[in-house]
């Protein structure tokens, strides 16, 4: 048939037969755009409508004194805002590195070799996506404080490397690549790394591109480290600082520099899903599908 692909389900161009899915698919969409629609119009609320009742979704007389209101709290702190920006800048982009790092080695081995308890480690890798941050909290603190590790970079590092389910949707993409290249690669005299640097890194991009985006959404709020294992302000992360920077407002004041500072927060997370939410995509139909 014109116009379409494969055996017609899915037309390669505008069709009437797709008007039924727009009128389903839209309303779900606006509604999902409510949560953001709503952060954005709650950071530039005045006090009158931050406090209104009943509660406004809308800003009507829209100002930026919430935003001032934090900067100016920021200038008064004893530590630059620079330095918890730092922080926070530096340990995502050291965890969301090192943790593609190790998601995708771990998901060629586990996907692509044969070594014994291969089935029992993915298992274990399974279940720990089971655990809240909460439930590990004493033995992390235990062992980072054995090691040596509190008040450094490292206590902010070190909890997050491991994220169980970048690795499982890597894995699950890798498992997608036809054994025939490995063996292809491997017959032409490629080492594992080789295989791994040149084979199946470059198909399994959409999957990195997720575990990106998982690994920065998990970081770049986390507060956990700066409440529990960091003592020393400077060594702190901006997210962190936000929180106390609302906490440490009155009542009023508190309210509007806390929707100034989710908004700051929540905008580089929105910006990075928006430049990968293809390969995000392509990777959830691909993890379905296994």
């Amino acid at each position: 048939m014109a116009g379409y692909k494969g055996n017609g389900i899915n037309p390669s161009k505008f069709d009437r037969s797709q008007i039924k899915i727009y009128i389903i698919l839209l309303p779900l969409a606006v509604f999902m755009l409510f949560p953001i629609v709503f952060i954005f119009c709650h950071a530039f609320k005045p006090p009158a409508e931050l406090f209104a009742f009943p509660p406004r979704f809308y800003v009507v007389s829209p100002t930026l004194d919430n935003f001032s209101d934090l900067f100016k709290s920021a200038r008064n702190a004893g530590v630059p805002l620079s330095r918890y920006v730092m922080n926070s800048v530096f340990v995502t982009v050291v965890v969301c590195v090192a943790n593609i790092i190790m998601s995708t080695m771990a998901a060629f081995a586990l996907s692509k070799m044969k070594f014994r308890s291969r089935e029992l480690i993915s298992s274990i890798n399974q279940k720990a996506m089971m655990f809240v941050p909460t439930a590990v909290l004493i033995p992390r603190y235990l062992i980072m404080n054995g090691m040596g590790i509190l008040n450094t970079y490292w206590a902010h590092i070190l909890p997050l490397i491991a994220m169980p389910v970048a690795l499982f949707l890597i894995k699950q993409f890798v498992d997608g690549v036809p054994d025939a290249l490995i063996e292809a690669a491997s017959i032409d005299g490629a080492s594992p790394f080789r295989i791994y640097r040149s084979v199946i890194l470059p198909l399994v991009k959409p999957a990195i591109a997720t575990g990106v985006i998982l690994a920065f959404n998990q970081v770049w709020p986390y507060i956990e480290s700066s409440n529990n294992f960091v003592n020393t302000d400077s060594m702190k992360t901006l997210s962190f600082y936000m929180t106390t920077l609302a906490n440490a407002n009155n009542a009023v004041q508190g309210q509007g520099v806390a929707a100034a500072a989710s908004l700051i927060m929540f905008v580089p997370q929105l910006i990075l899903f928006i430049f990968c939410q293809k390969d995000v995509m392509n990777t959830m139909a691909s993890s379905g599908i296994k």
